[in-house]
């Protein structure tokens, strides 16, 4: 058993399928180079032990035995959900008591000014925790075996909720089309298309917007399958139209527009003012907006042809004070690197 594992495994944005996703429509979504780092170290004191300095917790002990733990306070217990839910989900399916370690969580690089970015960092967490646990206890996880635990773990963390895209997308990496509970199909990113991220807000609640829709689709089954068919129909050919860079900006355009007749009947705060500005901002300069993910406040999407428009875009974005955030598209899934002996490699 290594002294420590260290892992870590990145954020993704949704670039179409979101909400049609959860129906069982295919989803688009690429890894972006912004990782949570997590070490599984061996605890000398023979106690659990957790730090993770974004929810605000330093070594809090976890008790001797890794299958029970204390109660905490209830905003305590709010911040442990994902962490639980891993934990537990991993020591029924290994059936195994490990020494106690101290486990270290990092997920500074999905905030900015303090406010989450919304690129999935609890995604990432339930990732690469579940990967380092495994590895630390030598228990042999494959890629595909990997991405249904940490997608069942993630999901128990959120009632049963989620589409399952922001975690396979931080397992395998790279650009996928993602169908719920289906293994992703990895995909090429055109030469000639651009794409970044802009700041929209101060993050926003994904299970909160997602609610909001759901309440929609309760109170108005009719209308919602309307909304959400339109959205699974441009979903579906997202793959094929990747070959075109015009054509998938066609597409983007049109699905942001169902998105915000979507939001428009359920009332959800899915598309907010300063999307609708973005918009027509990118929309003059030659590119696309449209929100990635939940939406609300969370980080926007531009797309636009590589050459004269996509510098238009982005000086037509810093005229108007808006913030683009440096991230590149595509990035490595989860990765396991044993600090004792010094290797890094991929989950297979």
């Amino acid at each position: 058993m290594p002294k420590a594992v260290d892992a870590s495994a990145p954020g993704k944005l949704f670039l179409i399928g979101e909400y049609a996703v959860l129906d069982g429509a295919p989803a688009l979504l690429t890894a972006v180079d912004r990782r949570v780092h997590v070490r599984v170290a061996r605890a000398p004191s023979g106690r659990w032990s957790l730090t993770a300095p974004n929810l605000g917790l330093d070594r809090l002990d976890l008790g001797p035995h890794a299958s029970r733990r204390p109660a905490f306070a209830r905003d305590v217990e709010a911040r442990l959900g994902v962490f639980d839910a891993v934990r537990e989900d991993f020591l029924n399916t290994a059936d195994i008591e490990p020494t106690p370690v101290h486990i270290t969580i990092d997920s500074a690089d999905f905030a900015r000014d303090g406010h989450k970015l919304g690129l999935g960092s609890s995604a990432a967490v339930a990732a690469a925790l579940y990967a380092a646990l495994a590895h630390y206890a030598g228990v042999p996880l494959t890629r595909r075996t990997l991405a249904t635990a940490a997608i069942r773990a993630h999901r128990h963390a959120q009632d049963g909720a989620g589409s399952g895209g922001d975690v396979a997308s931080a397992v395998y990496g790279g650009l996928i089309s993602y169908t719920r509970d289906a293994e992703p199909t990895p995909l090429a990113w055109p030469a000639d298309l651009a794409a970044f991220a802009v700041v929209t807000g101060t993050g926003a609640s994904t299970p909160d917007l997602v609610g909001r829709v759901r309440a929609y689709a309760s109170a108005h089954p009719r209308a919602y399958n309307d909304d959400i068919g339109r959205l699974a129909e441009l979903a579906a050919t997202a793959p094929r139209r990747l070959a075109d860079t015009n054509d998938f900006l066609a597409l983007a355009d049109a699905y942001f527009a169902a998105l915000c007749t979507l939001d428009t009947h359920a009332k959800a705060g899915i598309v907010s003012a300063q999307h609708h500005a973005l918009a027509d901002l990118v929309a003059d300069a030659g590119g696309v907006f449209k929100t990635s993910g939940a939406g609300g406040g969370d980080v926007g999407l531009v797309f636009v042809a590589r050459g004269p428009n996509e510098q238009a875009v982005r000086r037509a974005l810093i005229e108007a004070g808006a913030e683009i955030v440096d991230l590149m598209f595509g990035a490595a899934g989860v990765r396991i690197d044993s600090a004792d002996i010094g290797d890094s490699r991929q989950v297979r």
